[in-house]
């Protein structure tokens, strides 16, 4: 039997092809198992990263939530004061710039500004307090957002 025998170089052709073919199924076979794990492992992180921007989430909401509460509080208590009349919208006015002595006596000072009341003032005041109400909630929303999105985005 000689090395050039077809039947050996076919024997040694197909040992070499079947160690390698092994090798490659071994290889491709423990490749997955690693991506598998480390998938795994990305996705445990990935809950944990998650868990931890719910929490904070859920933070900046409360402490909206609260501060919402003291403002509405706040606004209700002005509210009050508008309709008792213990408040009220006083315009400062650009009277003459040399006040004659009659509106000096009459108005008590001699700053120049005199103040008017338009009509209907505890409706005007009333509606300019809910116009004031609306965008501080508005921008204390808007802030919220912004800081819960820094936060965020700055975790790792």
């Amino acid at each position: 039997m000689s090395i050039f025998n077809p039947w050996v170089l076919l024997g040694i052709i197909t040992a070499v092809l079947t160690s390698f073919g092994g090798g490659y199924y071994k290889g491709k076979h423990d490749e997955s198992n690693r991506n598998q794990i480390e998938v795994a492992r990305l996705n445990a992180e990935a809950r944990q990263t998650e868990q931890r921007m719910g929490e904070v989430a859920r933070t900046y909401s409360e402490n909206l939530r609260k501060s919402q509460n003291v403002a509405k509080t706040k606004e209700t208590k002005l509210r009050a004061d508008i309709a008792t009349g213990n408040l009220r919208l006083s315009i400062p006015t650009q009277g003459s710039v040399c006040p004659s002595s009659d509106t000096a006596s009459a108005t008590g000072s001699n700053s120049g500004e005199a103040g008017a009341e338009p009509g209907g003032s505890a409706n005007v005041a009333a509606d300019l307090l809910q116009i004031a109400a609306d965008g501080d909630a508005a921008i204390r929303k808007l802030n919220t957002c912004i800081q819960t999105y820094e936060t965020l985005r700055n975790m790792k």
